[in-house]
């Protein structure tokens, strides 16, 4: 079953894109896409997320265990990017530290969806509001992971923490994450409609596009990869499990049901590839995206595939 869910994974086209990406870099191709086009396309997924989590919410009923399992998918986002900025700030720097933490604080989509196929090919069920709790994860954790790049950069010492928290509020990526999320729970289902086909149609499309170009941007920078290349490996396998071994115990805890147990350990062990790095090309320019998506993308979501869903169903199975 890993081996099918893994295939199924390989040959998807938006990954193949990506790949595609670094062969266009390796062979020196003069494949690129304008730099306008490349903000459009990340401010549009960032966009499509927001919403799409928003009306999630907009649909799903509100519960204790809806409550719950928010709440416990926000303080993963919001504690995550805390200590592995802390784990990484004097061996990669302010801002590196920065867009790492954001992004292993944030999720990954397509670890997700990978995870709900494995639920349905083993007929468990799970709740519609675990696709809230994954929009819900990408705002707080870039929020953080700016919030400390500007609180600990030598430009903002001494600057107070009202002004380093509203410049973090209203950087433009993160603006439009949450703002699209609060327009996505507010706005009535017949209304969100007429917009349907560009949130969700047009979707994949546009994310084939961005992951060409951060293949190629990341077969570019990937010196920045191997130059911290222990400490970035050693990072990107075993805080997904510390996460994901977490969020199994404390799901337990609450009572949650097996299937939303399994999502919930993905969300907090998975990394983003999509959401954070279109946040930090604006947010942080000075950070590699030559570390932080071959931490996220070559590392942490082949083991999670891999190794790690599977050693979290175990442990759910035992627990």
């Amino acid at each position: 079953m890993n081996f099918e869910l893994l295939l199924n994974n390989i040959t998807n086209p938006t990954l193949l894109f990506f790949i595609l990406g670094i062969v266009a870099v390796l062979v020196k191709s003069d494949l690129k896409i304008p730099e306008s086009s490349s903000k459009f396309i990340s401010l549009y997924l960032l966009f499509s997320i927001g919403f799409k989590g928003g009306q999630e919410l907009h649909h799903s009923g509100i519960n204790t265990e809806v409550i719950q399992t928010l709440a416990v998918s926000v303080a993963f986002a919001i504690v995550v990017p805390f200590y592995s900025f802390f784990l990484l700030r004097k061996k990669m720097g302010n801002e590196n530290a920065g867009a790492i933490a954001a992004t292993y604080g944030s999720v990954s989509a397509v670890t997700f969806v990978t995870a709900t196929m494995f639920l349905e090919y083993v007929n468990v069920p799970f709740g519609g509001h675990m696709v809230a709790s994954m929009a819900l994860m990408e705002s707080p954790a870039i929020i953080i992971g700016v919030l400390l790049m500007r609180r600990y950069s030598t430009d903002t010492q001494g600057s107070s923490l009202k002004g380093i928290l509203h410049e973090s509020l209203t950087n433009g990526s993160v603006f439009m994450i949450v703002g699209s999320l609060i327009i996505g729970i507010i706005t009535p289902e017949n209304q969100a409609q007429g917009i349907k086909p560009f949130t969700t149609d047009i979707f994949k499309g546009f994310l084939a596009l961005y992951l060409l170009e951060l293949g190629m941007l990341a077969s570019r920078r990937f010196k920045g990869f191997l130059s911290y290349g222990r400490t970035a490996t050693i990072f990107s396998i075993l805080i997904p499990i510390f996460n994901g071994v977490a969020a199994v115990a404390i799901s337990g805890a609450m009572g949650l049901g097996d299937g939303n147990r399994l999502l919930l350990a993905i969300l907090a062990s998975s990394a983003s590839y999509i959401a954070v790095p279109a946040a930090m090309r604006q947010a942080a320019p000075n950070a590699d995206p030559g570390l932080y998506i071959p931490m996220a993308l070559g590392v942490t979501f082949p083991f999670n595939i891999t190794i790690g869903m599977p050693i979290y169903w175990a442990l759910i199975q035992m627990w």
